[in-house]
């Protein structure tokens, strides 16, 4: 005969079994993580496969206790909240927790929204816990870069250098896309036909110092074909492209697999440069990988061009400003000019009225034993040759003093000793 109770009891732990059923059931093929938990230890009794996927799908076992199977938990405080949860019955909620996944070069940053609920046999007590979560990664990494590229436009906004703008969108990305990316920027040359060095600092210096200055053009590795081709160039698998035939060893030195390029390029079309991240496995982009590029290669373009207009305005400034000390010298030099030409006129008027005193001194003496051309100063050298003006004024003069008047008195001329001045010459 059955007992009531035991009747009761197997009915209870049956429904609890169908509930479970269901629940595995409807995250069977849902996105949201699902996970059903047993006794103290917290034996992973089931799970769907998005926890699997979340965790590490080749960490796809059951039976196994949550902390042999994800030892990276130890320290995050995961396990605690679940013995909590046993413990006490209570459930828990998370929003955007944080958690890292995985170990060594697998280890992820990931996030969750989840709830830890107690799981209870007939007679209520805590037999396990439901886990039911939601990954936010995706929504966090979208938010976190949206932040970024914010500063990166107020950055660009107060006229931040350029190689400053550039490494900083670079670490940006490497830093807060689930994958491991690496950045590079090349900024193309005035006339469009190379690549330069912009900004790329996770790719070691040889791999940046070898392509610098790379041709664009077809065929050019995944940089050089995107700027001959103002397209993007996807390139899955560098070991088997035939883009990067004359690459290839240097991007197995530098251990990259992938590369997939954007161009930058200006509101007008023109090319400004490209936008690059590199893989070190082989990888095929996904649409939030291709919009990413777009968005940031845009930003790229803004710097870039801000900093050609920013050197544009600086070049005019730098020709205005040297032709204004042109102007500034062409004007002191005819200031200079016009000094020494009324200081040539001061000494012309004050030879002149030499010249005349000499001719009315000559008429009581006609040859002079001293020099007549030393003005209130005087001159005591002998008077040796004789000059005339076109006015018939005559002097005698030192040679010093003779050749100060040739050069700066107009029409004067060395006469002959028997010659009174012009006048006496024209009448003879």
């Amino acid at each position: 005969m059955a007992v009531p109770g035991q009747q009761s009891t197997a009915a209870d732990v049956a429904v609890a079994q169908r509930a479970d059923e269901d629940l595995r059931s409807m995250f069977g093929q849902s996105s949201a993580v699902y996970a059903a938990l047993a006794g103290p230890d917290h034996v992973v009794a089931a799970a769907n496969t998005a926890f699997f996927d979340a965790i590490g799908g080749q960490r796809a076992l059951t039976g196994v206790p949550l902390a042999r199977l994800m030892p990276e938990l130890s320290g995050q405080g995961f396990l605690d909240l679940l013995d909590r949860v046993y413990r006490t019955g209570e459930p828990y909620t998370g929003r955007d927790e944080r958690v890292l996944l995985g170990t060594g070069p697998d280890e992820r940053e990931a996030f969750f929204d989840f709830s830890y609920e107690p799981r209870r046999d007939a007679d209520g007590e805590v037999t396990g816990i439901r886990m039911i979560g939601v990954e936010t990664t995706q929504v966090k990494q979208a938010q976190r870069l949206m932040a970024e590229h914010r500063a990166l436009l107020e950055q660009i906004a107060r006229q931040a250098p350029l190689a400053e703008v550039l490494d900083g969108m670079a670490r940006c990305i490497e830093q807060l896309t689930p994958e491991q990316v690496l950045v590079s920027v090349l900024l193309a040359d005035p006339d469009g036909r190379h690549l330069r060095h912009g900004a790329a600092p996770s790719l070691p210096d040889f791999y940046n110092a070898a392509i610098d200055g790379i041709a664009t053009g077809e065929g050019v590795g995944s940089c050089g074909t995107a700027a001959h081709r103002r397209e993007p160039v996807i390139v899955t698998d560098i070991a088997t492209d035939p883009f990067w035939d004359d690459f290839r060893s240097l991007a197995d030195r530098a251990d990259l697999a992938a590369c997939w390029s954007t161009p930058i390029l200006a509101r007008d079309g023109g090319l400004l440069g490209t936008f690059a991240m590199y893989h070190r496995t082989p990888r095929v982009p996904g649409e939030a990988d291709l919009a990413l590029a777009r968005v940031f290669a845009g930003t790229a373009a803004l710097a870039i061009e801000r900093h050609h207009s920013e050197q544009a305005r600086q070049v005019a400034e730098a020709r205005a400003k040297a032709a204004n000390e042109e102007l500034a010298r062409a004007v002191r030099a005819e200031q200079q000019l016009r000094a020494e030409a009324e200081q040539r006129a001061a000494a012309e008027a004050e030879l002149n009225a030499r010249l005349r005193e000499a001719a009315a001194a000559q008429a009581a003496r006609p040859h002079p034993e001293r020099c007549q051309l030393g003005g209130s100063a005087g001159c005591t050298a002998p008077a040796e040759v004789k000059i005339a003006d076109s006015w018939g004024d005559a002097a005698w003069g030192c040679l010093t003093h003779v050749e100060e008047a040739i050069i700066s008195v107009r029409s004067v001329f060395i006469a002959s000793e028997e010659l009174g001045g012009l006048r006496a010459y024209v009448s003879r």
